[in-house]
């Protein structure tokens, strides 16, 4: 008989299949596995505890998949398009965790479209990855807002709205960590993960994920197919973690390092040399050229590390709240009278 060969370990002795939750229910060949796939793979290399991971989704094909990851994970799946609100109160109340919400584009970009304006001028620490394929999976394949009036749906009509580009919306209102990637490109999307992972900020990923069942045909700007013809990739992405040696070889080509605020840094390869993702304006103009070709940018577009979250804004105890006692939480009279009287102009 041969010999059984050990599953290797991360820094907390955890294989990865500790990472994993339960069996997906998806349609087979889901984009939305891909990318709970990625998530598994870079909390696995980030040796990072389930204990220590919030996971919150909404309504949809997209916001059952926190079942399919990180078993060891608290959670909660909420009501349609309000993740961001039970997010947001979840790491106000422990922000030792990390949140981590899974949304639709139809969670995120109609009933949640408010939510999201608001989630992303607050800046909490979160985790936002929209699983984006263009159509209504759960209620059989209807139009959602992010898709292209130039693609039909399988049944050959076409939209009658302009869509919703999510990317370009969270550029508008300000927010710190904008990326884009596809479900199928492990390589791209984990370490955009990682650094996601480690940012003190909201980080927004919009990932295009196909629906195999309803969006996945000829014509289709949301296939696998049309996604592998026209993505564009403006970086080669690799993470390093402080406690990690140094030790990247790259092509040649100008290197862009981005110090993330617990030391680990994100290496970009400039696949176009002129594009800085520090530049919101540069970012917003990438993504309308590319758009204007029916190209889709992928990468880290914009990143603003110097911007504080909602943690530091509000002037938080270090101590989380849900951990404090009834004394700590309900101030003496007098120190409430003047806690008040800042709030009066």
């Amino acid at each position: 008989m041969s010999e059984q060969k050990t599953p290797a370990t991360n820094t907390l002795g955890l294989t990865k299949a500790d990472y994993k939750g339960l069996p997906s229910t998806m349609c087979k060949g889901c984009g939305h596995d891909r990318i709970s796939e990625a998530i598994i793979q870079a909390s696995y290399d980030l040796s990072i505890d389930g204990r220590d991971i919030l996971k919150m989704s909404g309504i949809g094909c997209s916001s059952k998949t926190p079942a399919y990851f990180l078993s060891q994970s608290m959670g909660l799946n909420s009501t349609h398009g309000r993740m961001p609100s039970f997010a947001t109160g979840a790491h106000l109340a422990n922000t030792s965790l990390t949140p981590v919400g899974i949304s639709g584009d139809g969670d995120t970009a109609s009933i949640g479209m408010g939510q999201f304006v608001h989630l992303i001028r607050r800046n909490p620490k979160l985790v936002y990855i929209v699983e984006n394929n263009g159509v209504y999976g759960l209620t059989k394949g209807q139009f959602s807002a992010t898709a292209d009036r130039q693609s039909p749906s399988k049944r050959g009509g076409f939209p009658r709205e302009e869509s919703i580009d999510l990317c370009g919306m969270a550029l508008e209102l300000g927010a710190t960590f904008v990326a884009r990637s596809f479900s199928g490109d492990k390589k791209q999307l984990v370490p955009l993960l990682k650094a996601a992972l480690s940012f003190e900020g909201l980080a927004f990923i919009d990932v295009i994920s196909p629906c195999v069942t309803f969006n996945n045909h000829e014509g289709s700007t949301k296939s696998y197919t049309h996604q592998k013809e026209m993505g564009v990739n403006f970086h080669d992405p690799h993470y390093v973690a402080p406690q990690d040696p140094i030790d990247i070889e790259y092509e040649e080509g100008e290197l862009h390092e981005v110090t993330l605020h617990d030391g680990s840094r994100l290496m970009l390869r400039k696949l176009d040399q002129h594009y800085d993702p520090a530049d919101r304006t540069a970012a917003y103009q990438g993504i309308q050229e590319t758009r204007n070709r029916g190209e889709i940018l992928t990468g880290l577009i914009h990143i603003n590390v110097e911007q504080p979250s909602l943690s530091k804004t509000t002037d938080l105890t270090a101590e989380p709240l849900s951990s404090l006692e009834q004394g700590d939480l309900r101030p003496a009279a007098g120190t409430l009278e003047q806690v008040n009287g800042t709030f009066r102009i």
